[in-house]
Parts: structure tokens; C-alpha cells; sequence
């Protein structure tokens, strides 16, 4: 079974950088990857490494089953059942102890990048074209003298048939000189076509060989580039180079391997938010044993204590080894601190829908980080000494406020104007200017979320149905980056925009959408946005958001057509 490839797809940030995502999935392993980055040529490279590794993964597996079904007889059945189930517990304890390990194993690994390793070194292996065997040559021009005729002492004497024999041997020798010349012509012939077949394939690989190394050069180009860009200092090439180094890093089959990361220039401080696995991702399984009695397999897991303590170990050995590797791998010293929040996405047991939050964060200097010997502390202890938050308990997965939070920058964002206090029961919320109807519900929502700390911006005026207002809600649970979108609409709002707002909640990479009209929503707008995570609120709604927050106006859709010519 062979990795699914999707398309690669650009996006761009505020500050303009250009980002390349590509998806895998391998159905056969029940894995899914997202890999970015700057430069299309390093994305690929990470996809072939990634292909490579699931494929050697696949292939283990497919052993495994192929020699479960080669068995010949029952004793040779229940020996290898007993090997199957020894491996399986070999696999299972190693997996255990890769956990449990994960911290010591990046000690001994240089995380600083190779950039030589990056390089395409790799040869033109396709040998030169062979030439054919030379086509046989024309045969030797025939003698007369092969044709004279042989006269008898009758043949002398009888001149009729001395005449008759000579006309034959005068005929076969005409006929046998006529094929000479065709076949001289057709060797000729033979010979051209063979000289220009070795020619083109000489071309053609050439050809094929320029291209090659065309493309080698262009490669190593841009990994040049980007070593370029990040020795010079360049923030985004150093973003990059982190998240290479993250990339990098071998860490067992439960993680996520997911993370986004951003930098702050003015204090050199890098902030990485990285997905954790929840509590039921991680392997408990102990030993398996084959019972030959009962010809089955009985497997022996870890106890849920033991399985709650090796979570919590497995949380903060990883804080600490991203933290290293990150620091280690900084041989420019363009990270003075590193802040790393931890987030788990589970299923939420009081609503059955899945919530993200930050479960542990730790913001470390690098001299105080360097100094302490990673081979020698508990995990645990070294974090809290580090002065890192987080529960108790991890795995009870109580969320925590981050030490520090990605920024929220947003080069749509534009200055918010003042709308609510203009307002009064004269105003027609259905005819008002609809720039102005945007700001009103910025500042409406400002006001509803401003009690958590949230915060809410207007984009640049687009009359489009896009992103009109963007909040972000802090709360570790319910929070997140929601998007609002708002319609003065004096007809129904049909089912084709609260599409638009799902796909727009899709793209923004957003927790919830909110969408706010003067009007009202169709049947089968509401039935769409049942089960999704998205907010209607029709004319009803707004007026009772705005006198619960000491703003009067009127909704009067009939007036409203009237005034705007409908």
C-alpha cells in the first residue's frame, strides 16, 4: 500500500513569507502528516523522507502478516504463535520504553543542522546508451565469370543451344547483379538509420542527464538560499531552520508531530505551540502471551496509574527536549529564550465535542536552560524548577493560560471605529451604512468577550462576504480564533453563505464562526450549521445582544427596502 500525496498548497503570511503544506496519508498505517515550509524543494525532501519511513514501516508489517499465513502444520502454527506473540511483546515493551526514554534519546543526537546533508549529492546513475550491433553489410558484387555458361561438345556443335545456354547464364547473372544493388541500397539505408538512432539516443540522454543535474543545481540553490537567509538573520529562514529541526526529530508513533511556531525579534524569543497526544493515544500494552490450550493470544496492559504516570512523564520529558533540541540546534544564537506551550485536543466528556487547550507551558533563557545537565534530572522536577506551569496532573488535562501566546497579527486588521453610542431607537439597523453595520458588530462582540480578556478587530472594508471581524477568546477551552462575519441583509440569508462562513472557518484555521444578519435564515441554513461549529444569529438575536449591552436601535425591514431602493 503505497502513500497518498496531496497538493501542495502556498499560503503567505502578514509579513508576506511564503509557507508550502503538503498532506500524506498512508491508510494502511492509519497515519496522517502535515508538512511545511518555506522552499517547495525542502517540503519534498521532508515527503520523501516521510514516504521512505512509513514505506519500511509498511513493509515490516506486511512481513509480519505474510508469515502468520505461511504456516504449514499445527505444531509449526503454535511455534510461530509463540515467536509472534514474544515479538509482539519485544515491540510492545520497546514501545514502552521509547516513552519513557524520549528525553535521553535526543542527547546523544547533534540537532544542529547539516546543511551539506540537505544537498542533493546524489549521481546521474543511468548508464550512456550502448550502441546496437552494426547492421550486416551489402553482400560482394557477383562475378560474370561465376555465370558463364558450361557447354557441352553438343552445345558446340548445336549452336541453337549453345545461344539457349548463354541466354540463361547471361539472365542469371543480370538478375543476381540486380538483387546485389537493391541489397546495396538497403545496407546504405541500414546504415544511415542506425548511425541516427545512436545519435538521438545519445541526445536524448544527454538530454535527460542536463535536466538532472539542472535540477540537482536548482535544488541545492535554494537549500544554499535558505542557509543564506538564515545565517544572515533573516526571521522567517529561522522559523524555517526550527521547524526543520523539529522535523527532524524521532519521536514515537503516538505523537502528533504537529506544532506551529513563531518569533519574536525584539527579544529573540521563539514561542512554539505543540500538539500533544492525549491520554488514550498512548500505549499500554504490556505483554502478550500465546495460550496454547485455547489457541489465542492474551495480552497484559498497563494499569490505568501506571499509564496516568508515564503520561504525565512522557508531557514533560517532551517540554524539555524541544526546548534543547531547539537551543542545541541555534548555532547562530538567534534564540535568547524559548517559550513552549503544550496543547492536547481530546473529547470534551461533559459535550462530546472535541476542545484544545494549553495543559503545560514553560518559557526558559538559554544560558539557564544550557546549564542544566538534562542527563541527570527528573523530568518533572526540572520543569517546575524552570518555573514551568501546568497542572499537578497533567493528564487530568486542566488547561492552563500559556506564559506567552503565538501572536495574532493580521495585515487585514484596520482601526476600529466607535458605532454603539450613535445609536438610538431612531436607527434602523436593516438601512444603516453597511461599513458602519461591520464596525457596530466588532464593537458589539468586543464588548461580549471583553469580560475573558478577549479581543475583537474589523478587517478592511471588502463587501464581499468574507472575514468581516475576527476574535480571539483566551479562554484555554471555549476560546480560540473565531471568525464573525456580518450581513445587513434585508432578505433571507440562505444556505450558500453559512457554507461560505464554514469554509472560511475551514481556511482561517478557526475554532467557531459566528454569522450576524438583520434578517433572518432559511430552513436550510440552520439545518447546515446543526452539528458544525458555527453561531446564527438573525435579526432577533442582535437586538437582544445590543440592549444587553446598554445600545438601543430597531430592525424595520419593510423601511429598510424602501430606503435603500429594494
Amino acid at each position: 500500500m503505497e502513500t497518498r500525496v496531496g497538493d501542495l498548497e502556498v499560503s503567505y503570511s502578514a509579513r508576506g513569507a511564503r509557507t508550502y503544506r503538503l498532506e500524506l496519508w498512508h491508510p494502511g498505517l492509519s497515519k496522517h502528516r502535515v508538512i511545511k515550509g518555506n522552499e517547495a524543494s525542502i517540503v519534498e525532501r521532508k515527503v520523501e523522507l516521510q514516504i521512505e519511513d512509513w514505506s519500511q514501516k509498511w513493509a515490516a508489517a506486511e512481513r509480519r502478516e505474510e508469515s502468520s499465513r505461511l504456516r504449514d502444520n499445527k505444531k509449526q502454527q503454535q511455534e510461530e504463535q509463540k515467536e509472534l506473540a514474544a515479538e509482539r511483546t519485544a515491540e510492545a515493551q520497546a514501545e514502552l520504553e521509547a516513552l519513557e526514554t524520549v528525553l535521553a534519546h535526543t542527547l546523544s543526537v547533534d540537532d544542529a543542522i547539516d546543511w551539506d546533508s540537505l544537498r542533493d549529492h546524489s549521481e546521474f546513475t543511468e548508464p550512456s546508451p550502448q550502441s546496437p550491433p552494426k547492421p550486416s553489410p551489402a553482400p560482394v558484387e557477383p562475378l560474370s565469370s561465376v555465370y558463364e555458361p558450361t557447354l557441352t561438345f553438343l552445345d558446340r556443335l548445336v549452336a541453337s543451344r549453345r545461344q539457349r545456354k548463354v541466354e540463361q547464364a547471361t539472365a542469371s547473372y543480370e538478375l543476381a547483379r540486380t538483387r546485389w544493388q537493391d541489397e546495396v541500397v538497403a545496407a546504405r539505408e541500414r546504415e544511415e538509420a542506425w548511425q541516427l538512432g545512436v545519435e538521438a539516443a545519445i541526445v536524448d540522454w544527454e538530454e535527460r542527464r542536463k535536466k538532472f543535474l539542472s535540477a540537482q543545481q536548482e535544488a541545492n540553490a535554494v537549500v544554499d538560499r535558505e542557509r543564506a537567509a538564515y545565517e544572515a538573520g533573516d526571521p522567517d529562514a529561522l522559523l524555517d531552520y526550527c521547524d526543520l529541526v523539529l522535523s527532524r526529530s524521532d519521536y514515537p508513533s503516538c505523537m502528533p508531530n504537529e506544532w506551529r511556531l513563531d518569533y519574536v525579534a525584539e527579544n529573540r524569543t521563539l514561542v512554539v505551540e505543540y500538539d500533544l497526544p492525549d491520554l488514550d493515544s498512548i500505549p499500554t500494552l504490556v505483554e502478550v502471551r500465546y495460550v496454547q490450550s485455547r489457541d489465542e493470544f492474551t495480552e497484559k496492559e498497563l494499569p490505568d496509574s501506571k499509564v496516568r504516570s508515564l503520561y504525565d512523564a512522557l508531557l514533560y520529558q517532551v517540554a524539555l527536549r524541544t526546548v534543547h533540541e531547539l537551543f542545541e540546534a541555534d548555532t547562530l544564537g538567534g534564540l535568547d529564550a524559548i517559550v513552549f506551550n503544550g496543547c492536547v485536543t481530546s473529547v470534551d466528556p461533559r459535550t462530546g465535542h472535541e476542545a484544545t487547550g494549553c495543559i503545560l507551558s514553560l518559557q526558559a533563557a538559554k544560558d539557564e536552560f544550557l546549564a542544566v545537565n538534562l542527563s541527570q534530572v527528573d523530568p518533572k522536577a526540572c520543569f517546575k524548577a524552570l518555573k514551568g506551569v501546568g497542572s499537578s496532573r497533567l493528564h487530568s488535562l486542566t488547561p492552563v493560560a500559556p506564559i506567552m501566546q503565538m501572536r495574532r497579527e493580521d495585515g487585514r486588521f484596520v482601526s476600529a471605529r466607535e458605532i454603539a453610542n450613535t445609536l438610538d431607537d431612531s436607527m434602523n439597523l436593516a438601512a444603516m451604512d453597511w461599513e458602519d453595520f461591520e464596525h457596530l458588530i466588532r464593537e458589539l462582540f468586543e464588548q461580549e468577550f471583553q469580560t475573558s480578556g478577549g479581543e475583537v478587530k474589523v478587517t478592511q472594508a471588502s463587501r464581499d462576504g468574507g472575514v468581516d471581524a475576527i476574535a480571539f477568546d483566551p479562554d484555554p477551552i471555549r476560546g480560540g480564533k473565531i471568525v464573525i462575519q456580518a450581513k445587513r441583509y434585508t432578505n433571507v440569508v440562505g444556505v450558500a453563505a453559512v457554507r461560505d462562513l464554514y469554509g472560511t472557518v475551514v481556511n482561517e484555521g478557526a475554532t467557531k464562526g459566528i454569522l450576524v444578519t438583520t434578517s433572518d435564515y432559511g430552513p436550510d441554513a440552520y439545518s447546515f450549521a446543526k452539528d458544525k461549529p458555527l453561531t446564527l444569529l438573525n435579526g432577533a438575536n442582535l437586538l437582544h445582544l445590543l440592549g444587553k449591552h446598554g445600545t438601543r436601535a430597531r430592525i424595520d425591514i419593510p423601511e429598510a427596502r424602501k430606503v435603500l431602493g429594494l
